[in-house]
């Protein structure tokens, strides 16, 4: 009795085990049947209203290579083929080292204290025109002698200079070989979100042309509206983005690209923690595409910034006792001391003995506050200024666009 006790408790085990793996088998099959045959790569094709849709128990495959593609290879197989490589001849100055010794120039006198030297540089840029013109940075392409791009295919033509402006670091360039040429989408950089992806891609170090492709880092975008002001250089950097995306030599120029492959900042500058490193410490910044794009359309309709502009005014810098000989009842601010005829301040209503406390809302105290707001700030004649004044006791804002002066009714 217990032998055959024992046999029907190995013969269940056994069975048990034999239908265990015939559905394992069944499985397999069925997984071997919706395999693409010719890629080698599975297809998910479980669908809703499927005749011969998959039981609950059978595993859905998913694709090797679609789970390898996100937003940022998309973004940047987007924009690799309007990317530019540039290289550019350049003049620069510099001070001739015995000349700056005062014997030397006393034992030569006459001799120029400046030299002038023919140097290469790189840099990067981005076709936003399907006509061939490219933006970058000033500084890549100033004083230069000759330009040459590097195009995604490995291509190279020279360029030509359209325009530059040094004030906000941004040039238009256009490959000389008229033709059609493939154009990046430009974003809206007022629609930016904090944290979100955006790659840094261009011509680091040169390496475009060893890879024949522009060079690629992600990051986030880690703060906006980065306000830098005017620079030793003269160049103004105003409402830029910062992001971690790696950005080293040669990169300036280059497009910073949102997820869905648009151009929405010009990378320009980095902080690299200490004078004798110029490598990437995950701080860089970018023009925001809006606010260059004003700059690229001027350039391109006209070469060159308009910004002969003037306010029309005569300043006085106040004083205890000019406020006392005046009345003026402030002892701050700046006394407007003359008012050209036809001028935008005249236009503006602004009077003799008016008493400037601020500039858009911030305090002036001198004649050269005026002076360094009006530098600091990427002004252009038909910008508009608030004057905050002080007339007799009352305070006023007067709203004043820049522009020139009558020479006609100026006296």
């Amino acid at each position: 009795m217990q032998k055959v006790t024992t046999f029907i408790f190995a013969l269940a085990l056994f069975l048990g085990m034999l239908t265990l793996s015939l559905k394992e088998i069944r499985n397999w099959s069925v997984s071997s049947e919706l395999a693409d045959p010719g890629s080698g790569s599975m297809l998910v094709v479980a669908t809703e209203g499927d005749d011969h849709s998959l039981s609950p128990e059978t595993p859905v495959i998913t694709s090797l290579l679609d789970s390898r593609e996100n937003a940022i290879t998309r973004g940047i197989s987007v924009v690799s083929p309007a990317v530019v490589g540039i290289s550019v001849t350049q003049i620069r100055y510099s001070q001739s080292p015995a000349m700056s010794d005062p014997f030397w120039r006393f034992m030569m006198p006459g001799t120029p204290r400046w030299f002038q030297e023919k140097v290469s540089s790189i840099g990067s840029g981005f076709i936003y025109d399907t006509a061939g013109f490219i933006i970058t940075n000033a500084h890549v392409v100033e004083n230069a002698l000759n330009i040459t791009v590097t195009l995604a295919d490995g291509s190279q033509h020279e360029a030509e200079l359209i325009g530059i402006d040094e004030k906000t670091d941004l040039a238009l360039i256009r490959i000389q070989p008229r033709g059609i040429y493939p154009a990046a989408d430009l974003g809206n950089s007022d629609d930016i979100l904090m944290g979100e992806w955006v790659i840094a891609m261009g011509n680091p170090f040169g390496l475009f042309s060893k890879s024949r492709m522009p060079i690629a880092t992600a990051g986030i975008v880690s703060s906006l509206h980065m306000d830098f002001g005017f620079q030793q250089s003269g160049r103004v950097y105003q409402d830029m983005i910062q992001t971690d995306a790696s950005i080293n030599s040669g990169n300036s120029g280059g497009p910073l690209v949102n997820s869905m492959g648009q151009v929405i900042g010009i990378n320009t500058f980095i902080f690299s923690g200490n004078t004798n490193s110029s490598g990437s410490i995950g701080i860089g910044f970018a023009l925001p595409i809006n606010r260059a794009m004003v700059i690229i359309d001027e350039l391109r309709n006209k070469g060159f910034i308009d910004r002969n502009f003037s306010t029309g005014m005569v300043y006085k810098d106040n004083s205890p006792r000019l406020a006392q000989i005046f009345n003026l009842g402030s002892t701050t601010g700046v006394i407007v001391a003359q008012v050209l005829e036809g001028s935008p301040a005249e236009r503006a209503g602004a009077l003799v003995g008016d008493v400037i406390l601020g500039l858009d809302g911030q305090a002036i105290q001198s004649v050269n506050d005026i002076i360094t707001h009006l530098v600091a700030q990427n002004l252009r004649s038909g910008d508009q200024l608030v004057l905050n004044v002080l007339r007799g006791n009352e305070r006023t804002d007067l709203p004043l666009e820049l522009g020139e002066t009558n020479p006609q009714t100026q006296r």
